[in-house]
């Protein structure tokens, strides 16, 4: 009777580390680049917005070599936001007074999905800013989206500012259609 009992438990211990091996096989990553432009400035403290060009999500080729499709997708959240200046060359961010980066795509909402207020003055070329955790697997799986940069400046900027927007999605997709 022992044998059998060590058996069973052995049997449920195997299937249980089995599932979530295959649960983390369904768990990847998506990273996009856009890149949006600040314009220069003369007035201080008012808040502008800037689009960037539609983002191509090629979310099916992604999720199909992943071994998934959209309909299996169980959650989508944005693990990170990063923002680059590429130019003016030297240029920091301690022009910043706040930021906040909007997703939108076809037949949704607008959704706040990153923000960062009080950028401190000393701010160099790059800024990891806070993201939302909602899930954002409708827009994701739509065939574009953009993003929509809302900032107020705390100084003038003399030239234009050219700003990578750097995002990477944490994809969860239900293991094997459950």
């Amino acid at each position: 009777m022992r044998i059998y009992i060590l058996l069973l438990g052995f049997a449920v211990f195997t299937f249980t580390n089995s599932c979530k091996k295959i649960d983390e096989l369904t768990k990847f990553e998506m990273d996009y680049n856009a890149t949006v432009v600040i314009p220069s400035t003369s007035g201080l403290g008012l808040p502008f917005s800037v689009l960037t060009p539609s983002v191509t999500s090629n979310s099916e080729a992604t999720f199909e070599v992943n071994d998934t499709r959209k309909d299996l997708i169980e959650e989508i959240l944005l693990k990170k936001l990063e923002l680059r200046i590429d130019s003016p060359s030297g240029g920091d961010f301690g022009f910043l007074e706040s930021i906040e980066i909007f997703i939108n795509a076809e037949d949704l909402n607008e959704l706040k999905i990153a923000w960062y207020d009080n950028v401190p003055d000393s701010q160099g070329n790059t800024l990891d800013i806070f993201t939302t955790d909602s899930d954002l697997k409708e827009y994701i799986k739509k065939d574009n989206f953009t993003l929509r940069v809302k900032s107020i400046t705390d100084e003038t900027i003399a030239s234009d500012y050219e700003i990578n927007v750097y995002s990477q999605f944490f994809v969860d997709a239900k293991v094997l259609g459950q």
